[in-house]
């Protein structure tokens, strides 16, 4: 058997983000022997060494913030230029994956896919307007296109939304599935007692999460649960402002900030319902997780519905509705069954054996493949 192929993936690091989380899931569970995965990134990551120890290889350039818009570009080039061996190079940077993808295809590599994790560009004015000239070229440089959902395929694709491939955020259902007894163990670890309404929520303090709003619907479900805590997961830039408003608040001893944790299956566990009010999203994998865990979930109508897997665990809210979202949190907290329909995720196409499988198959037809008969060629999968 020959070398396996090896994929090129363009990220600005290899943190727990989602699109990055699912991309180790996938890296976990593909065929190595086949396919293997080498990154492009611009800052060191947590999931660094277990690529390594997997096979994959890390390159660096510098970041567009450290360098300017011109030294980005030419980093590019340079970069590509002396490793134009890669056959498949796959985009996860969004918008910013026009500029990748276009110095890959000056440097002649075949195949430049363009994945789409969002339905809306993150950061201020003139990062937006920067991102949105970057995006001009996805169209032109990719010659797939890959979304996690229709409303992100729509998002970056535009017209072209209907000629992307649809990969499903999958996970490994099995780690997830609820355990009572893993249950016990972590809110045991936290200092919950059992008949503490536990609220989580697993997220990068950015604004797109909107923890802000967290805080006050958090806030006002403490008035008619005393007994209740929020455990937040992750970190970002506005974890510090975030600290500060529950201190102004004085909820310090009702609100713990757990920080970055590699344990989210156990984690979610110890949850009785998971809250996740975000201004925008392509499609959660940590919601899949959720459901996954059994764990009912209250999530803002910004998000696509394509995030249900229709076994009753979703309740959408209006952000301008905080009361209706306390409300929802209340009683989903009643479920009593944290047991989901054997294969409910898989029926959906979100078991990561099935997205590794489907990875794959894109990966491997590279050239037989284009963006026009990409779905009709993958729905066997």
């Amino acid at each position: 058997m020959g070398s396996p192929l090896r994929i090129l993936h363009a990220v600005v690091n290899m943190n727990r983000g989602g699109a990055e989380t699912l991309l180790m899931n996938i890296y976990r569970h593909i065929d190595r022997s086949k396919v293997q995965f080498d990154f492009l990134t611009c800052k060191e990551g947590v999931f660094d060494e277990e690529i390594r120890s997997l096979g994959g290889n890390i390159h660096r350039i510098p970041h567009i913030t450290e360098v300017g818009h011109n030294g980005y570009l030419k980093a590019l080039d340079q970069f590509f230029r002396s490793n134009a061996s890669y056959k498949v190079v796959h985009s996860h940077m969004d918008k910013m994956s026009g500029l990748v993808l276009r110095a890959a295809r000056r440097a002649n590599i075949d195949v430049r896919i363009a994945h789409s994790h969002n339905t809306r560009s993150e950061g201020g004015f003139a990062t937006r307007i920067y991102k949105w000239y970057a995006g001009t070229y996805v169209r032109a440089a990719a010659t797939h296109y890959v979304a996690c959902s229709n409303a992100a395929a729509r998002w970056l694709f535009g017209d072209k939304e209907k000629s992307a491939l649809i990969l499903q955020n999958g996970i490994s259902c099995e780690q997830f599935a609820f355990s009572e007894e893993v249950r016990t163990e972590m809110r045991r670890e936290l200092g919950i007692s059992e008949e503490c309404l536990v609220v989580g929520h697993v997220g990068r303090f950015a604004q797109q999460k909107n923890h802000d709003q967290l805080i006050d619907i958090f806030n006002q479900l403490q008035q008619r649960e005393q007994g209740s805590v929020l455990l937040l997961v992750g970190d970002g830039p506005l974890r510090v402002t975030i600290e500060q408003k529950v201190k102004d608040l004085r909820l310090e001893h009702k609100v713990k900030f757990l920080g970055i944790r590699s344990d989210i299956d156990r984690l979610l566990q110890a949850f009785d319902v998971f809250v996740f009010p975000s201004h925008h999203e392509g499609l959660p994998v940590t919601l899949i997780e959720a459901q996954g865990a059994g764990l009912p979930c209250v999530i803002s109508n910004h998000i696509s519905d394509e995030v249900d897997m229709g076994i009753g665990l979703i309740d959408f809210f209006s952000l301008k509705q905080e009361e209706v979202g306390v409300n929802q949190i209340i009683e989903a907290a009643k479920k009593k069954s944290r047991v989901i329909p054997s294969g409910a995720l898989a029926l959906k196409g979100y078991d990561i054996k099935q997205t590794a499988l489907q990875a794959t198959a894109l990966y491997l037809s590279q050239f037989e493949v284009t963006n026009e008969n990409a779905n009709r060629v993958y729905a066997h999968v």
